[in-house]
Protein backbone atom coordinates (compact mmCIF):
# COMPACT_ATOMS: atom_id res chain seq x y z
CA UNK A 1 0.00 0.00 0.00
CA UNK A 2 2.75 2.46 0.87
CA UNK A 3 5.43 0.80 -1.44
CA UNK A 4 4.76 4.02 -3.89
CA UNK A 5 3.22 6.62 -2.37
CA UNK A 6 1.18 8.28 -5.48
CA UNK A 7 1.50 11.62 -4.10
CA UNK A 8 5.43 11.19 -3.75
CA UNK A 9 5.37 9.67 -7.20
CA UNK A 10 2.89 11.14 -9.13
CA UNK A 11 4.64 14.82 -9.72
CA UNK A 12 6.64 14.83 -12.93
CA UNK A 13 10.04 14.32 -10.78
CA UNK A 14 10.15 11.12 -8.91
CA UNK A 15 12.47 8.63 -8.47
CA UNK A 16 16.06 9.00 -7.97
CA UNK A 17 18.65 11.63 -7.65
CA UNK A 18 21.95 13.06 -7.64
CA UNK A 19 25.02 11.61 -5.99
CA UNK A 20 26.06 12.82 -2.86
CA UNK A 21 27.03 15.60 -4.00
CA UNK A 22 29.77 17.93 -4.05
CA UNK A 23 26.64 20.50 -4.10
CA UNK A 24 27.39 22.23 -0.44
CA UNK A 25 30.51 20.57 -0.65
CA UNK A 26 33.48 21.77 1.70
CA UNK A 27 30.99 23.84 4.02
CA UNK A 28 28.66 20.66 4.78
CA UNK A 29 30.50 17.99 6.82
CA UNK A 30 26.78 16.94 7.17
CA UNK A 31 22.92 16.49 7.48
CA UNK A 32 22.52 14.76 4.11
CA UNK A 33 24.98 16.78 1.68
CA UNK A 34 27.89 16.76 -0.12
CA UNK A 35 31.33 16.91 -0.95
CA UNK A 36 33.26 17.01 2.10
CA UNK A 37 30.62 16.74 4.44
CA UNK A 38 30.83 14.09 7.26
CA UNK A 39 28.04 13.76 9.62
CA UNK A 40 27.56 17.05 11.53
CA UNK A 41 26.01 19.02 9.22
CA UNK A 42 26.29 21.94 6.98
CA UNK A 43 28.47 24.15 8.58
CA UNK A 44 25.69 27.06 10.38
CA UNK A 45 28.65 29.50 10.90
CA UNK A 46 27.68 32.43 12.95
CA UNK A 47 24.22 32.68 13.53
CA UNK A 48 21.75 35.87 13.03
CA UNK A 49 20.94 37.42 16.42
CA UNK A 50 17.47 37.11 15.83
CA UNK A 51 15.53 34.40 14.01
CA UNK A 52 13.25 35.78 10.95
CA UNK A 53 9.98 36.51 10.98
CA UNK A 54 7.75 33.18 10.90
CA UNK A 55 5.84 32.61 7.73
CA UNK A 56 2.74 30.26 6.74
CA UNK A 57 2.46 28.72 3.21
CA UNK A 58 -0.45 27.31 2.15
CA UNK A 59 -3.80 27.45 3.92
CA UNK A 60 -5.15 24.01 4.96
CA UNK A 61 -6.68 22.63 7.89
CA UNK A 62 -3.30 20.20 9.25
CA UNK A 63 -0.79 22.18 10.15
CA UNK A 64 2.63 21.27 9.97
CA UNK A 65 5.74 22.92 11.02
CA UNK A 66 8.73 23.36 9.27
CA UNK A 67 11.48 24.23 10.31
CA UNK A 68 15.08 25.89 8.88
CA UNK A 69 17.85 27.73 9.75
CA UNK A 70 16.48 30.98 7.43
CA UNK A 71 18.74 33.07 9.01
CA UNK A 72 21.78 31.44 9.60
CA UNK A 73 24.58 32.89 7.94
CA UNK A 74 26.87 31.56 4.23
CA UNK A 75 25.73 28.41 2.55
CA UNK A 76 23.20 27.06 5.21
CA UNK A 77 20.70 30.09 4.60
CA UNK A 78 21.30 29.51 1.18
CA UNK A 79 20.36 25.78 1.55
CA UNK A 80 17.20 26.71 3.82
CA UNK A 81 15.52 29.19 1.61
CA UNK A 82 15.73 26.59 -1.13
CA UNK A 83 14.49 23.78 0.84
CA UNK A 84 11.90 26.11 1.74
CA UNK A 85 11.17 26.59 -2.23
CA UNK A 86 10.82 22.90 -2.41
CA UNK A 87 8.45 22.40 0.25
CA UNK A 88 6.40 25.71 -1.58
CA UNK A 89 6.68 23.64 -5.10
CA UNK A 90 5.83 20.38 -3.88
CA UNK A 91 2.32 22.07 -2.17
CA UNK A 92 2.33 23.53 -5.84
CA UNK A 93 2.59 20.39 -7.63
CA UNK A 94 0.58 18.49 -5.34
CA UNK A 95 -2.31 20.53 -6.20
CA UNK A 96 -2.64 22.31 -3.08
CA UNK A 97 -3.54 19.74 -0.64
CA UNK A 98 -5.33 20.42 2.56
CA UNK A 99 -1.94 21.21 4.41
CA UNK A 100 -0.48 24.77 6.01
CA UNK A 101 3.12 24.93 6.31
CA UNK A 102 4.25 26.95 9.70
CA UNK A 103 7.60 27.82 8.35
CA UNK A 104 9.55 28.70 11.54
CA UNK A 105 13.30 29.86 11.34
CA UNK A 106 15.72 28.59 13.91
CA UNK A 107 18.77 30.47 13.24
CA UNK A 108 20.66 27.43 13.11
CA UNK A 109 21.45 27.49 16.95
CA UNK A 110 19.86 24.77 20.07
CA UNK A 111 17.88 27.89 21.23
CA UNK A 112 16.23 28.82 18.16
CA UNK A 113 15.34 25.56 17.21
CA UNK A 114 13.69 24.76 20.46
CA UNK A 115 12.10 28.19 20.19
CA UNK A 116 10.43 27.44 16.50
CA UNK A 117 9.36 23.96 17.82
CA UNK A 118 7.06 25.39 20.97
CA UNK A 119 5.87 28.20 18.26
CA UNK A 120 4.80 25.42 15.85
CA UNK A 121 3.20 23.02 18.36
CA UNK A 122 1.73 25.99 19.92
CA UNK A 123 0.06 27.17 16.67
CA UNK A 124 -1.20 23.50 16.27
CA UNK A 125 1.57 21.79 14.51
CA UNK A 126 0.38 17.54 14.08
CA UNK A 127 4.27 16.96 12.61
CA UNK A 128 7.35 18.93 12.29
CA UNK A 129 9.86 18.60 9.32
CA UNK A 130 13.21 19.68 9.40
CA UNK A 131 15.57 20.63 11.51
CA UNK A 132 19.01 20.57 9.04
CA UNK A 133 21.64 20.43 11.74
CA UNK A 134 22.85 17.68 14.07
CA UNK A 135 22.59 20.25 16.95
CA UNK A 136 19.28 21.63 16.62
CA UNK A 137 17.86 18.43 16.06
CA UNK A 138 17.10 17.19 19.90
CA UNK A 139 15.70 20.24 21.24
CA UNK A 140 12.78 20.18 18.44
CA UNK A 141 12.70 16.11 19.04
CA UNK A 142 12.18 17.03 22.70
CA UNK A 143 9.21 19.62 22.55
CA UNK A 144 7.75 17.69 19.99
CA UNK A 145 7.99 14.18 22.32
CA UNK A 146 6.20 16.16 24.86
CA UNK A 147 2.86 16.79 22.54
CA UNK A 148 3.60 13.13 20.91
CA UNK A 149 4.23 14.83 17.67
CA UNK A 150 6.37 12.96 15.58
CA UNK A 151 9.84 14.96 13.49
CA UNK A 152 11.17 14.25 10.07
CA UNK A 153 14.75 16.15 9.98
CA UNK A 154 17.56 16.41 7.71
CA UNK A 155 20.61 15.69 9.75
CA UNK A 156 22.71 13.13 8.29
CA UNK A 157 24.47 12.66 11.59
CA UNK A 158 22.38 8.67 12.95
CA UNK A 159 23.07 10.02 16.74
CA UNK A 160 20.35 12.49 16.33
CA UNK A 161 17.81 9.89 15.40
CA UNK A 162 15.55 8.26 17.91
CA UNK A 163 12.13 6.52 17.93
CA UNK A 164 9.80 9.43 16.84
CA UNK A 165 12.46 11.57 15.20
CA UNK A 166 13.15 10.23 11.70
CA UNK A 167 15.86 10.95 9.53
CA UNK A 168 15.15 11.84 5.89
CA UNK A 169 18.81 12.41 4.58
CA UNK A 170 21.59 10.97 2.82
CA UNK A 171 23.28 8.65 5.63
CA UNK A 172 26.83 7.41 5.04
CA UNK A 173 25.81 3.98 6.51
CA UNK A 174 23.36 2.85 3.51
CA UNK A 175 26.28 4.39 1.00
CA UNK A 176 29.01 2.20 2.47
CA UNK A 177 26.59 -1.50 3.35
CA UNK A 178 25.64 -1.18 -0.60
CA UNK A 179 28.75 -0.67 -1.97
CA UNK A 180 30.37 -3.73 0.31
CA UNK A 181 27.65 -5.58 -0.45
CA UNK A 182 27.70 -5.23 -4.44
CA UNK A 183 32.05 -5.83 -4.44
CA UNK A 184 30.96 -8.76 -2.19
CA UNK A 185 28.75 -10.03 -4.96
CA UNK A 186 30.80 -9.46 -7.85
CA UNK A 187 33.37 -12.07 -5.59
CA UNK A 188 35.53 -9.36 -3.68
CA UNK A 189 36.40 -10.90 -0.39
CA UNK A 190 39.79 -9.37 0.69
CA UNK A 191 39.42 -4.90 1.03
CA UNK A 192 42.01 -2.57 2.37
CA UNK A 193 40.18 1.09 2.91
CA UNK A 194 41.89 4.89 3.14
CA UNK A 195 39.61 6.65 5.22
CA UNK A 196 39.86 10.60 6.05
CA UNK A 197 40.27 11.29 9.07
CA UNK A 198 37.14 13.29 9.52
CA UNK A 199 33.35 12.85 11.15
CA UNK A 200 32.21 11.43 7.61
CA UNK A 201 35.40 8.96 7.63
CA UNK A 202 34.33 7.95 11.57
CA UNK A 203 31.55 7.01 10.48
CA UNK A 204 32.62 5.28 6.73
CA UNK A 205 35.07 3.23 8.75
CA UNK A 206 32.59 1.51 11.15
CA UNK A 207 30.28 1.13 8.91
CA UNK A 208 32.62 -0.89 6.29
CA UNK A 209 34.14 -2.85 8.93
CA UNK A 210 30.70 -4.07 10.07
CA UNK A 211 29.95 -4.50 5.91
CA UNK A 212 32.67 -6.47 5.27
CA UNK A 213 32.47 -8.52 8.32
CA UNK A 214 28.12 -9.40 7.24
CA UNK A 215 29.25 -10.60 3.90
CA UNK A 216 32.01 -12.97 5.25
CA UNK A 217 35.18 -10.79 3.94
CA UNK A 218 38.28 -9.42 5.57
CA UNK A 219 39.92 -6.15 6.08
CA UNK A 220 43.31 -6.71 5.39
CA UNK A 221 44.57 -3.11 6.20
CA UNK A 222 43.06 0.50 6.87
CA UNK A 223 44.45 3.62 7.23
CA UNK A 224 43.43 7.21 8.10
CA UNK A 225 44.92 9.68 6.58
CA UNK A 226 44.96 13.28 7.48
CA UNK A 227 43.28 16.44 5.73
CA UNK A 228 46.93 18.07 4.57
CA UNK A 229 47.42 16.03 1.22
CA UNK A 230 51.63 16.71 2.17
CA UNK A 231 51.01 13.92 4.89
CA UNK A 232 49.44 11.08 2.44
CA UNK A 233 52.39 9.16 2.18
CA UNK A 234 52.62 7.55 5.12
CA UNK A 235 49.49 6.04 5.52
CA UNK A 236 48.94 5.36 1.78
CA UNK A 237 52.31 3.91 1.79
CA UNK A 238 51.19 1.11 4.30
CA UNK A 239 47.91 0.34 2.45
CA UNK A 240 50.05 -0.05 -0.62
CA UNK A 241 52.29 -2.57 0.79
CA UNK A 242 49.16 -4.80 1.69
CA UNK A 243 46.94 -4.33 -1.20
CA UNK A 244 48.95 -6.29 -3.12
CA UNK A 245 46.66 -9.29 -1.75
CA UNK A 246 43.34 -6.92 -1.32
CA UNK A 247 40.76 -7.55 -3.70
CA UNK A 248 39.41 -4.11 -3.40
CA UNK A 249 40.19 -1.00 -2.05
CA UNK A 250 37.64 1.36 -0.63
CA UNK A 251 38.33 5.33 -0.28
CA UNK A 252 35.14 7.29 1.17
CA UNK A 253 36.10 10.89 0.60
CA UNK A 254 35.01 13.61 -1.72
CA UNK A 255 35.70 14.46 -5.34
CA UNK A 256 38.27 16.83 -4.24
CA UNK A 257 40.51 14.32 -2.39
CA UNK A 258 39.97 11.30 -3.98
CA UNK A 259 42.24 11.90 -7.10
CA UNK A 260 44.76 13.04 -5.20
CA UNK A 261 44.88 9.43 -3.08
CA UNK A 262 44.58 7.47 -5.97
CA UNK A 263 47.83 9.35 -7.76
CA UNK A 264 49.58 8.39 -4.47
CA UNK A 265 49.25 5.05 -4.51
CA UNK A 266 49.48 4.53 -7.79
CA UNK A 267 52.89 6.25 -7.11
CA UNK A 268 53.42 3.83 -4.67
CA UNK A 269 53.29 0.93 -6.90
CA UNK A 270 49.95 0.16 -6.74
CA UNK A 271 47.87 -0.96 -10.20
CA UNK A 272 44.69 1.01 -9.54
CA UNK A 273 43.51 -0.87 -12.98
CA UNK A 274 43.98 -3.97 -10.95
CA UNK A 275 42.34 -3.92 -8.04
CA UNK A 276 38.48 -2.85 -7.66
CA UNK A 277 38.59 0.64 -6.35
CA UNK A 278 35.21 1.40 -4.22
CA UNK A 279 33.34 4.79 -3.32
CA UNK A 280 30.27 6.75 -1.74
CA UNK A 281 27.53 8.73 -3.10
CA UNK A 282 30.00 11.84 -2.60
CA UNK A 283 32.15 10.16 -5.72
CA UNK A 284 29.08 11.89 -7.85
CA UNK A 285 30.91 14.33 -9.38
CA UNK A 286 32.91 15.66 -12.54
CA UNK A 287 36.16 15.32 -11.07
CA UNK A 288 36.37 11.83 -10.62
CA UNK A 289 34.17 11.03 -14.16
CA UNK A 290 37.32 13.35 -15.63
CA UNK A 291 39.87 11.53 -14.38
CA UNK A 292 41.02 8.70 -16.12
CA UNK A 293 42.64 6.86 -13.24
CA UNK A 294 39.26 6.47 -11.67
CA UNK A 295 37.61 5.23 -14.81
CA UNK A 296 35.96 1.80 -13.75
CA UNK A 297 35.76 2.25 -10.14
CA UNK A 298 32.40 1.81 -8.29
CA UNK A 299 30.66 3.96 -5.64
CA UNK A 300 26.87 3.69 -4.61
CA UNK A 301 24.15 6.59 -4.33
CA UNK A 302 21.11 7.47 -5.99
CA UNK A 303 20.14 7.59 -9.45
CA UNK A 304 20.33 11.25 -10.88
CA UNK A 305 17.32 10.87 -12.83
CA UNK A 306 14.86 12.28 -10.32
CA UNK A 307 16.74 15.06 -9.12
CA UNK A 308 17.58 16.46 -12.51
CA UNK A 309 14.23 16.38 -13.22
CA UNK A 310 13.33 17.98 -9.97
CA UNK A 311 15.75 21.41 -10.81
CA UNK A 312 14.87 21.64 -13.72
CA UNK A 313 11.24 22.28 -12.45
CA UNK A 314 13.11 24.34 -9.71
CA UNK A 315 14.78 26.66 -12.42
CA UNK A 316 11.60 27.28 -14.15
CA UNK A 317 10.12 27.96 -11.10
CA UNK A 318 12.67 30.51 -9.35
CA UNK A 319 15.24 31.26 -11.79
CA UNK A 320 18.33 29.29 -10.20
CA UNK A 321 19.86 26.23 -9.41
CA UNK A 322 18.32 24.25 -5.91
CA UNK A 323 20.47 23.26 -3.05
CA UNK A 324 21.31 19.61 -3.39
CA UNK A 325 19.47 19.05 0.21
CA UNK A 326 16.04 21.05 -1.57
CA UNK A 327 14.74 17.43 -2.83
CA UNK A 328 14.53 16.44 0.85
CA UNK A 329 11.95 19.57 1.91
CA UNK A 330 9.91 18.44 -1.31
CA UNK A 331 10.26 14.84 -0.37
CA UNK A 332 9.41 15.50 3.51
CA UNK A 333 6.15 17.60 2.19
CA UNK A 334 4.97 15.00 -0.78
CA UNK A 335 5.17 12.15 1.73
CA UNK A 336 2.93 14.16 4.48
CA UNK A 337 0.34 15.55 1.79
CA UNK A 338 0.60 11.74 0.94
CA UNK A 339 -0.61 10.68 4.33
CA UNK A 340 -3.06 13.28 4.61
CA UNK A 341 -5.21 12.36 1.42
CA UNK A 342 -4.97 8.65 1.92
CA UNK A 343 -4.78 7.70 5.64
CA UNK A 344 -7.34 9.53 8.03
CA UNK A 345 -6.43 9.62 11.89
CA UNK A 346 -3.47 7.36 11.31
CA UNK A 347 -1.47 9.79 9.52
CA UNK A 348 1.46 10.24 11.30
CA UNK A 349 1.34 7.37 13.49
CA UNK A 350 4.68 5.49 13.93
CA UNK A 351 3.14 2.67 12.45
CA UNK A 352 2.09 4.45 9.27
CA UNK A 353 5.68 6.39 9.15
CA UNK A 354 7.27 3.66 9.75
CA UNK A 355 5.62 0.86 7.07
CA UNK A 356 8.54 -1.36 5.44
CA UNK A 357 7.44 -1.12 2.20
CA UNK A 358 8.16 2.13 2.19
CA UNK A 359 8.13 5.14 0.24
CA UNK A 360 9.03 6.61 -3.62
CA UNK A 361 10.27 10.39 -3.77
CA UNK A 362 12.60 12.53 -5.88
CA UNK A 363 15.44 10.83 -4.76
CA UNK A 364 14.30 6.99 -5.28
CA UNK A 365 12.89 4.76 -2.75
CA UNK A 366 13.10 5.20 0.96
CA UNK A 367 11.72 3.89 4.46
CA UNK A 368 12.46 5.17 8.39
CA UNK A 369 13.35 2.67 10.36
CA UNK A 370 11.85 2.27 14.09
CA UNK A 371 15.08 3.60 15.99
CA UNK A 372 14.70 6.86 13.22
CA UNK A 373 17.17 5.92 11.17
CA UNK A 374 16.57 5.30 7.46
CA UNK A 375 17.39 2.79 4.32
CA UNK A 376 17.36 4.11 0.86
CA UNK A 377 17.24 2.10 -2.62
CA UNK A 378 20.53 3.13 -4.08
CA UNK A 379 22.25 2.21 -7.34
CA UNK A 380 25.58 1.08 -7.72
CA UNK A 381 27.42 2.91 -10.54
CA UNK A 382 30.89 2.83 -12.50
CA UNK A 383 32.38 5.17 -13.02
CA UNK A 384 33.11 6.70 -16.88
CA UNK A 385 34.23 9.69 -18.70
CA UNK A 386 30.38 10.63 -19.64
CA UNK A 387 29.49 9.77 -15.56
CA UNK A 388 28.18 7.08 -13.41
CA UNK A 389 26.53 4.64 -15.61
CA UNK A 390 24.45 2.23 -13.21
CA UNK A 391 25.95 -1.28 -12.88
CA UNK A 392 23.27 -2.52 -10.30
CA UNK A 393 19.95 -0.82 -10.08
CA UNK A 394 18.26 0.43 -7.16
CA UNK A 395 15.50 -2.42 -5.43
CA UNK A 396 12.41 -1.51 -6.65
CA UNK A 397 11.19 -2.49 -3.63
CA UNK A 398 12.64 -3.40 0.19
CA UNK A 399 12.85 -7.08 1.12
CA UNK A 400 11.36 -7.90 4.79
CA UNK A 401 15.41 -8.60 5.36
CA UNK A 402 15.85 -5.41 5.06
CA UNK A 403 16.87 -5.24 2.03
Amino acid sequence: MFRALQALTSSPARRSSSPWFAALASAVLLAGCSGSFSVGDLLPGSQSAAPAQSTNIGEGKVKVGLILPLSASGNAAVAAQSMRNAAEMALAEFNNPDIQLLVKDDAGSAPGAQQAAQQAVDEGAEIILGPLFALTVAPVGQVARARNIRVIAFSTDANVASRGVYLLSFLPETDVDRIVGYAASQGKRSFAALIPDNAYGTVAEAAFKQAVGRRGGRVIALERYPLDRGQLQGPVRNVAQAAGRADAIFIPDSADAVPTVVQTLNTSGIDTKRVQLLGTGLWDDQQIFSNPALEGAWYAGPETAGFRNFAGRYRTRYGQEPARTASLAYDAVALVAALVKTQGAQRFSEEVLTNSSGFTGIDGLFRFRPDGTNQRGLAVMRVSPTGGQIISPPPKAFGASGT
